[in-house]
């Protein structure tokens, strides 16, 4: 696969946001912990991954292709759910972080993953995962934040599967960004039986493409995705299977992916060190 470095067209915001992080005008928000699921299933054509396009009155990534995934709800951290799989202190070494944090994360990542794409990573056992059933008002409960994700496992007496994720990635919104997120990125097998929702409320289409074809989508223009979006699909194109990507899963490194903004008189570079093929160039000109 091409991973030469390029550059490409700088987003329209960019240039002041990045004047007013530079001379000091703004401070960078402090980043929001969230999670995002790369829903994956085997096909003839090898693993598709499943993609939300986000409606454009969305205030992030509007109009941008994504996961399923958003930000840990302080309840994720607060009330701990039956769990399976690798314990929140295994999880804790895994991710870099202490062991509330993990377990918050961990539980956003597949609570997201039940709101916005009706697949549930839980069942009623550490062997099992819940049967397909409508869960449209519990979801609606959940993204409401009428009911936590917990009280929603215990009172269907479901345990939580974090054995059925895989860590994958962790990116960092840059700093002159108006919000920023500390994502952690996981990959999923859709579970035998489920069904990924094709209605999503934050969501104008829904897709399953292999990772390739996205991946030239998008450099074709067709599909806008932010720079996490399309790395991770270009990591993945490489799996011949979902039990492919979830093994290497368990090898990826974990170091935060942050990009940083560099001025050299009137030029404008943005880079995401390691990922050249990311690289954005644009003017820089004189301005308030």
């Amino acid at each position: 696969m091409d991973h030469r470095a390029t550059t490409r067209p700088m987003p329209p915001g960019w240039p002041a946001r990045i004047r007013a992080a530079a001379s000091g005008a703004v401070t960078p928000p402090v980043p929001r912990p969230a999670a995002t699921v790369v829903l994956l299933r085997d096909t003839a054509e090898g693993p598709e991954a499943y993609l939300l396009r986000r409606r454009t009155s969305m205030a992030f990534a509007a109009g941008m292709y994504a996961y399923p995934g958003g930000g840990v709800d302080p309840r994720d951290a607060e009330i701990e759910p039956d769990w399976a799989g690798p314990a929140p202190e295994e999880w804790a070494r895994r991710l870099g972080v202490d062991t509330r944090t993990a377990r918050a994360v961990v539980c956003a990542a597949v609570r997201e993953t039940f709101e916005e794409a009706g697949v549930l990573l839980a069942g009623p056992d550490a062997d099992s995962v819940a049967a397909p059933r409508d869960w449209s008002a519990e979801r609606a409960a959940l993204e409401a934040h009428e009911l936590s994700f917990a009280e929603f496992l215990r009172d269907h007496g479901l345990v939580l599967r974090s054995d059925l994720l895989g860590a994958w990635a962790r990116w960092i919104t840059p700093e002159f960004e108006e919000r920023r997120y500390d994502t952690w990125f996981f990959v999923a097998a859709l579970p035998a039986g489920q069904r990924a929702a094709l209605e999503v409320g934050e969501a104008d289409r829904v897709a399953w493409l292999t990772p390739a074809e996205a991946v030239r989508g998008h450099r074709e223009g067709r599909f806008g995705m932010m720079p996490p979006t399309v790395t991770v699909l270009r990591e993945l194109s490489s799996a011949r299977t979902v039990a492919e990507a979830l093994a290497a899963a368990g090898d990826r490194p974990l170091a935060p992916v942050l990009g940083r903004a560099e001025i050299r008189g009137d030029r404008l570079t943005v880079r995401w060190p390691g990922y050249e093929e990311l690289t954005v160039d644009g003017e820089f000109p004189e301005g308030p």
